[in-house]
């Protein structure tokens, strides 16, 4: 997939529109808690700017509901001055992201400013890709760049509706994304592993059903391992269970037993830490043939992170998506950890999918071992399904 980057079109003295994804975590005094994606955004601000263009840039922030209190919770103006501070510039927040204010606001922009648009979804017109609302994100620029691969597979105002009425290309961390996705799904260096965790086997179905055939190994762990033991015949105690599911996991290992590879063996717990102080959570190790009723497996034993890291060390590409278990708590976060380890020890091309997985990751300490974090929860997601994202075609093709 080639699409048209910042790099192929002459940026001085236009005015580009550009889409980022600045939907942050945020504490109850609307702090910042991780910066990750203002940060995953500067390179392609900081070119366009060194290259003369008039920076306009557009975000959402949440879910607004048109309540009045939305307007302090949901204002970009902490993302403002934490791009600021990123770029050691000044960064302007207008008050809006259509109207005649901010007409003004882009018509004193000079070469190499930056202006960044109040969050976009407190018009509903955005989510709803409404024709006239895309046609006035529009009329504000020249060009558009697409720098925020976690929405691309939303066609909304902002991601697909403006390349109606101006032409878009990808921004520097669209185009990794597209590049280390794209180039895992068809050209893998091998052996190709994939890793997948997390809750349900139903969010992931589409994945497997996409990877199975790519892949050399599938590895399975976190919540959604418990369904494939329970799919064997094995107990799994009050471990997560995707019942709708069973008949998927029943027919995906007849067809590939050789391939996937799930946990022999858990950590189990005898009341949910998060409903219970974690004191009086007590744990013990099974083996999955073993599973105690009454039980609940929240991550993966120390001889199943032996197996999974065996497969791992030798793997050429490997693609990661889902944490092995409930790594929010540091006792049970040990299997994540040791998956991230052997991902880091590789050498392999990894790639970490969105979300929980890329959390864990930063959470860990071994994001700078990792070739690509993706940016992008249910984008990745999408991708590795063999989906069209809208806010991907929309971009030119070279």
């Amino acid at each position: 997939m080639q699409k048209k980057t910042i790099e192929d079109i002459e940026v001085k003295g236009k005015r580009v529109l550009v889409r980022v994804d600045f939907n942050v975590p945020q504490d109850q005094t609307l702090a910042i808690t991780d910066d990750r994606r203002i940060r995953s955004a500067v390179p392609t601000i900081e070119y366009l700017a060194a290259h003369g263009a008039k920076v306009i840039l557009v975000s959402h922030l949440g879910r607004p509901k048109g309540k009045p209190e939305d307007a302090v919770k949901l204002t970009l103006k902490p993302i403002a001055e934490r791009l600021g501070e990123l770029l050691s510039k000044s960064v302007v927040l207008a008050p809006d992201c259509v109207g005649p204010e901010v007409e003004a606001l882009v018509l004193n922009l000079q070469d190499g400013d930056v202006l960044l648009l109040e969050n976009v979804r407190f018009h509903p017109e955005e989510e709803k890709n409404d024709p006239e609302f895309a046609k006035q994100l529009a009329s504000l620029a020249d060009l558009y760049v697409n720098d925020a691969f976690g929405t691309a597979h939303r066609a909304h105002a902002s991601t697909e509706g403006v390349t109606k009425f101006i032409p878009g290309v990808a921004g520097y961390l669209m185009q990794r994304e597209i590049d280390y996705l794209g180039g895992a799904l068809s050209e893998p260096k091998r052996p190709f592993v994939s890793i997948l965790g997390g809750k349900k086997v139903v969010d992931k179905i589409g994945v497997i059903k996409s990877m199975i055939d790519k892949v050399d190994k599938l590895i399975i762990g976190g919540g959604m391992a418990y369904t494939f033991l329970k799919a064997q015949g094995y107990e799994i105690g009050t471990s997560l269970l995707d019942e709708s599911s069973l008949d998927f996991c029943r027919e995906v290992l007849a067809a590939n037993s050789d391939k996937i590879l799930l946990p022999v063996d858990v950590v189990v717990v005898d009341a949910n830490p998060f409903d219970t102080p974690e004191t009086e959570v007590h744990s013990k190790i099974v083996s999955t043939t073993e599973m105690p009723v009454g039980w609940e497996g929240v991550d993966i034993g120390p001889e199943t992170r032996i197996k999974f890291a065996e497969a791992i060390k030798g793997a050429g590409t490997v693609v990661w998506n889902g944490p092995m278990g409930i790594f929010e708590f540091d006792r049970f976060a040990v299997g994540t950890r040791a998956v991230a380890q052997a991902l880091a020890d590789s050498g392999s091309i990894s790639i970490v999918g969105g979300g929980d997985s890329a959390a864990a990751v930063e959470q860990l300490g071994f994001a700078d071992k990792i070739s690509h974090i993706s940016t992008g929860g249910g984008a990745s997601l999408e991708f590795l399904e063999g989906k069209a994202l809208p806010g991907v075609v929309a971009l030119q093709d070279k």
